[in-house]
């Protein structure tokens, strides 16, 4: 059986070319080195994610890695990060999912616009001057971490210590994927452990006052749901405050620089962009398609199931690859080409089912903002360096710096 090391730095560059063999020679493959299975067929990962007997609650499969004393230790961890709506089944996904979609309606959404465009706008007229910028530090990653502070109702002076501390969360999520040592996903643990606490407490203090003076923002509604007893505990409220605050920015802060990696690549796709904006809600999709933000999500067989040739035992990790059905020629044509009018495009880079991104349209803003005015203001706009250092993050797909002269 042929073997592939998805934790190399040359798979972490360019991870598709794997992709594209292993959807062709061994569609759902066991990686005996990560210890689960890997779908990457588009029609296996639509029909399976929904399967019932494939279960959201697979934070064990992180708990698991540690020895049982550090797994006692890292207990408000781990607890924390199981009240997620993403580490949920129904019915409790159903009713968190329902009460967090109320912040999230088109209205909402729209109402960020006018915020969106302005911080942009503030953050290239930082570097104009400069000709050259780092599209990561100087815009991608504070532009979304802004935005989600602003919706959730942080205080500016508070945004810095916020972005740290969901940081730390998001890293340590990501070991399990990154080729860390036991002893490095512990060390990452003891930080995101830290994080998690201090974020409850600070939480914790928040909702004092939003009980006492009600403002019209995310945290504010989930309080307000919290107090009806049955249907938000006071955990749930602190875990899924955290929760969005992570994946409000660090999904985005990559689908902007990816994109925009993208477009740099394909200079003909870039100009066709610069010259016709108005193709940005399409050509955002295919960015989504073409190199997506999340390249994969987990499940938990909760029973024996034989799929395809292959048997998932219960317990086993099964992983939905979206990166690589993406690029299935089944669904797309010429999957490897960045075709930014790209139409249908029933990409998977939001995920599928019951967990599709509860911010899909905030994320699809914040990108289509950002990418049409940074091509408007920076129409000469080209990479600045030969070589591009990727995160060691098999989920989460992110450039460490990508810059850019103007």
């Amino acid at each position: 059986m042929t073997q592939y090391d998805l934790n190399s730095a040359e798979f972490l560059a360019n991870p598709y070319p794997i992709y594209d063999q292993l959807r062709t020679s061994d569609p759902i493959f066991w990686s005996a080195e990560n210890g689960y299975w890997i779908l990457t067929r588009y029609a296996d990962i639509a029909s399976l994610i929904q399967n019932v007997h494939l279960s959201s609650n697979r934070i064990g499969a992180h708990s698991d890695r540690m020895p049982k004393e550090a797994k006692e230790y890292f207990r408000p961890f781990f607890t924390a990060v199981s009240s997620w709506m993403l580490m949920v089944d129904p019915p409790d996904h159903t009713r968190l999912r329902g009460l967090v979609n109320k912040a999230f309606t088109p209205g909402v959404v729209e109402n960020m616009r006018e915020l969106v465009q302005d911080l942009v706008d503030k953050m290239l007229a930082a570097v104009k001057d400069q000709g050259r910028m780092d599209v990561i530090s100087d815009l991608a990653n504070p532009l979304p971490a802004t935005v989600i502070a602003e919706l959730l109702g942080v205080p500016g002076a508070d945004h810095q210590q916020f972005k740290k501390w969901s940081d730390d969360v998001a890293v340590a999520l990501s070991g399990i994927d990154s080729g860390a040592t036991r002893d490095e996903l512990q060390a990452l643990y003891i930080t995101a452990q830290k994080s998690v606490l201090e974020l409850s407490s600070y939480f914790r203090e928040k909702v004092v006052e939003l009980r006492l003076h009600p403002q019209d923002n995310l945290l504010s509604a989930l309080v307000q749901a919290e107090e009806q007893g049955d249907r938000l505990t006071e955990e749930e409220l602190f875990a899924n405050c955290v929760l969005l605050m992570i994946a409000g920015h660090e999904t985005t802060t990559n689908l902007i620089a990816n994109g925009i990696l993208a477009l740099l690549q394909n200079p003909d796709q870039q100009e066709a962009l610069r010259l016709n904006p108005d193709l940005i809600v399409s050509a955002v999709e295919e960015l989504l398609r073409y190199d997506s933000p999340v390249q994969k999500m987990g499940r938990i067989a909760s029973a024996d199931i034989h799929i395809g040739g292959k048997q998932f035992q219960k317990g086993q990790l099964i992983v939905f690859n979206f990166a690589a059905g993406n690029r299935d020629p089944e669904q797309f044509a010429s999957p490897n080409q960045l075709d930014i009018a790209r139409r249908p495009n029933r990409h998977l880079a939001f995920g599928h089912g019951l967990h599709y991104c509860v911010g899909a349209a905030l994320a699809r803003l914040e990108g289509q903002i950002a990418v049409n005015t940074v091509l408007s203001r920076m129409p000469k706009i080209r990479l600045d360096t030969k070589k591009l250092e990727w995160h060691r993050n098999f989920t989460l797909r992110g450039l460490k710096l990508l810059p850019v002269i103007f």
